[in-house]
């Protein structure tokens, strides 16, 4: 366990270069213990998906923000995947209350008053976790459904999908870099109902 500094102070060298394989080897990695650490918090499917994804957009767009120096990016993943995930039911808890107050007040004219800033961000962020996923194509959606729900390696999803280890990687790590670059760059609400340009 000694190596483990040194490896990954080269994976965040790596990452900060936008070495493609580098995000790849960190989710292979990680990937199964963040979706497992989400889905205890949230204890929903949908929303450990919501954080696993955030965790490694979180990872590529802004790889500056983990330091070897203080700690293991085990340990770091650990800990964000931890606060995304409080973070997520909170605001799903805010979103619950604030469904009830719609209800009670159906017939009256609706609040002026935005409702807090972190549940809007919330709900932003899940929308366009969900639409990006859901534009993936079908045979990059299988690979990271099976890696996030399932906790698989990209070797083993290529063994269960019957694929070279090659093509579920690569298919892996397109998927997230798509799914990263929808949450540091949302795409023109005008555009997104474009017919759409899926391929493998």
């Amino acid at each position: 366990m000694a190596e483990q500094p040194f490896k990954d102070t080269d994976l965040h060298q790596r990452l900060v270069y936008g070495d493609e394989t580098a995000l790849a080897e960190a989710y292979d990695a990680y990937g199964g213990l963040v979706h497992r650490i989400a889905g205890r918090v949230t204890r929903s499917p949908a929303g450990a998906e919501d954080v696993a994804q955030e965790v490694f957009a979180h990872l590529w767009s802004r790889p500056y923000a983990f330091d070897a120096r203080r700690g293991s990016l085990r340990t770091w993943l650990s800990m964000l995947a931890h606060r995304r995930a409080v973070d997520w039911v909170r605001g799903e808890e805010r979103h619950r209350k604030a469904a009830h107050a719609d209800d009670a007040t159906l017939h009256t004219i609706p609040t002026q008053d935005p409702p807090p800033e972190d549940v809007v961000m919330a709900r932003e962020r899940s929308l366009l976790l969900h639409s990006a996923l859901a534009r993936l194509p079908l045979p990059q959606r299988q690979v990271v459904h099976l890696a996030y729900f399932a906790g698989r390696t990209y070797r083993q999803a290529a063994v269960e999908l019957g694929i070279p280890e090659g093509t579920a990687k690569t298919r892996l790590r397109t998927a997230l870099r798509t799914l990263a670059e929808a949450l540091t760059d949302p795409p023109d609400p005008a555009l997104a109902e474009a017919p759409g340009e899926r391929g493998a």
